[in-house]
């Protein structure tokens, strides 16, 4: 059992880290080489050396509590179906550390009250995760863990509650949100041509972002109409708010993978500069 004093050590003081929310889309982009896949490796080799990479995917959600993946070695999730089969046999090997995800459970529960915080080996990495970490860390040899999205919180509280690991940042830790801002499946086009909703909704998310106007993006639907177009589910949008709360108020963003592919699904993405 190690004490408090022993998990702050584990994560020793650093230079600040970046957050990154990430644009996903859709699973191929984990094998195919294309815009998306090319700037997610430029990226990647600019990022500074963490002790830990930390992903909150759209693709984890809990209902009631918040989970936390904590096993020695992380299986790969092939959570999509009616795809090719080779994205089915990608590999990515990566490690789990259970010190830091206590760490990050003690984080998340300071005073807090009935609040459940779980630590959980059996999840593993979904593909909100490793196919965008396959092209940004190709073979980390830090730890990398997922953090649950809480679809019971209202998007004030996932908010709130995730600016509590803004400090770890400070010990060695990359976050990463990864979802879209906008992910309207159905609406989905194979033409070329992107649905005027949907680009309207993105340049207000991006207004928003730069202002860091938190009573458009924490209750987005009085917005615009475009908003209910374009996050007809919000699994999608909220690692964009887990990966704003932990901002701090000075800093500068980097947008980067600005285009909307497939007409609905906005890949715009961030790093803090």
């Amino acid at each position: 059992m190690y004490s408090i004093s022993d998990l702050e050590n584990r994560l020793v003081p650093s230079e600040r880290m970046p957050v990154l929310f990430v644009g996903h889309g859709t699973p191929m982009n984990a094998i195919q080489d294309n815009e998306y896949s090319r700037t997610w490796t430029a990226l990647g080799r600019e990022l500074p050396k963490p002790q830990a990479i930390i992903v909150i995917s759209a693709h984890w959600l809990t209902q009631g509590g918040t989970a936390i993946t904590d096993a020695p070695k992380n299986p790969i999730i092939y959570d999509f179906y009616g795809f090719p089969p080779e994205l089915y046999n990608v590999k990515y090997d990566t490690k789990g550390d259970h010190d830091v995800a206590q760490l990050v459970a003690k984080q998340l529960l300071d005073d807090m009250e009935r609040y459940e915080i779980a630590l959980d080996h059996q999840w593993g990495l979904d593909h909100g995760t490793w196919s965008v970490l396959k092209w940004l860390s190709p073979h980390p040899s830090v730890p990398v863990l997922q953090i649950s999205i809480d679809y019971s919180l209202p998007l004030p509280k996932l908010y709130e509650l995730f600016t509590r690991l803004r400090r770890l940042r400070d010990h060695g830790v990359i976050f990463i949100g990864s979802g879209n801002i906008v992910h309207s499946l159905r609406a989905m086009r194979n033409d070329g041509a992107t649905w005027d909703w949907a680009a309207e909704f993105d340049h207000i998310a991006q207004e928003a972002i730069e202002h860091r106007d938190l009573d458009v993006l924490l209750d987005p639907f009085t917005a615009s109409p475009s908003a209910r177009l374009s996050i007809p589910t919000d699994d999608h949008y909220r690692p964009l708010i887990t990966a704003l709360s932990l901002l701090h108020p000075d800093e500068q963003l980097h947008y980067f993978n600005e285009s909307i592919d497939l007409g609905s699904v906005s890949m715009r993405s961030f790093v803090t500069a």
